[in-house]
């Protein structure tokens, strides 16, 4: 299953690329997503960008939500990687979305050495950016791509309803997609408080029940089935009944969120693309599809997939 903040960042980055990379406090300029052009590992690399600066070069994002102690080793391979491909240099930014990200190999540029020798025959330098200690006026005061960032900076729970009547004010006034933005805003909030705090700040901005969400979406979908599966073992005595209704409110609820983040994305689907998608019976299928949704540009282009 992707991260479940997966998909906002990855929406964030590429719809506002600029706003990221002033955050950053990365050079400027012309920036073209080149994904494509690094297939073997573009699917496991957040995101991998070419900005057109004096001179150009490749910005390599990262977003980490959790700490594993190898990624500063799987993050010099997609740097050496792009470098590769591209033939530009590559900064490779590392951000750490809260503190349970951070940990030793964060805190330090990665090494290999040989036993045998006396200084390492490589050495991985990168930045990096640890979201809780950024002050939250440069992101309220920053782009819309990076304001739904704003309740994770240095604030404490009692400077969440000034900040997000701040970014209101903002979202109302700027964005071209208030439910979205909103949405994501949702999405992030997750990664640190409550949801029935989430849900108490956030009323009135938009209806939660029709908010695009990995949590709310698949959360409702998985208890629906799980419920049903609960009742159907007991009138049937088994215990199958459990695991059955487990599966399919996992179907449901990637349904209903791929659904959605396509709705948003292109417009409502047609009768016959719902009834397409509504035949796939496999969970895994509907989640790779949904992280096809930034990939394709229409709902055609998505179902292709099922070809």
């Amino acid at each position: 299953m992707p991260k479940q903040y997966d998909s906002t960042t990855k929406y964030l980055i590429e719809e506002y690329t600029q706003d990221w990379l002033r955050l950053l406090k990365l050079p400027l300029g012309d920036i073209s997503i080149i994904d494509s052009d690094l297939s073997t590992f573009a699917r496991t690399a957040d995101k991998i960008l070419r900005v057109e600066a004096q001179p150009p070069y490749i910005a390599h994002i990262e977003l980490q939500a959790s700490y594993k102690p190898d990624m500063a080793e799987r993050f010099m391979v997609y740097n050496v990687l792009a470098g590769q491909r591209t033939g530009l240099p590559v900064c490779t930014t590392i951000f750490l979305l809260r503190p349970e990200a951070d940990g030793a190999v964060m805190r330090e540029p990665f090494q290999k050495q040989l036993s045998f020798e006396a200084v390492p025959y490589h050495e991985f330098r990168f930045r990096v950016v640890r979201l809780w200690e950024i002050e939250v006026e440069d992101i309220l005061s920053g782009g819309l791509g990076t304001l739904p960032l704003a309740p994770l900076c240095n604030v404490t729970t009692s400077d969440l309803p000034h900040i997000v009547q701040r970014m209101e004010s903002r979202i109302e006034q700027e964005s071209e997609n208030v439910e979205q933005t909103w949405t994501a805003a949702y999405v992030m909030m997750g990664l640190r408080y409550q949801q029935a705090v989430i849900e108490q700040l956030l009323k009135g901005v938009l209806e939660m029940e029709e908010s695009v969400t990995y949590q709310a979406i698949l959360a409702k979908g998985v208890q629906r089935g799980l419920a049903q599966g609960i009742t159907q073992g007991k009138a049937e005595g088994k215990a199958e009944g459990k695991a059955e209704g487990k599966a399919e409110g996992r179907v449901e609820g990637e349904l209903s969120l791929l659904l959605t983040l396509g709705t948003a994305r292109f417009g409502k689907p047609t009768s016959r693309t719902v009834s397409k998608l509504r035949s796939i019976t496999s969970a895994k299928q509907l989640e790779r599809l949904a992280i096809r949704l930034l990939e394709v540009a229409t709902w055609k282009e998505l179902l292709a997939e099922l070809k």
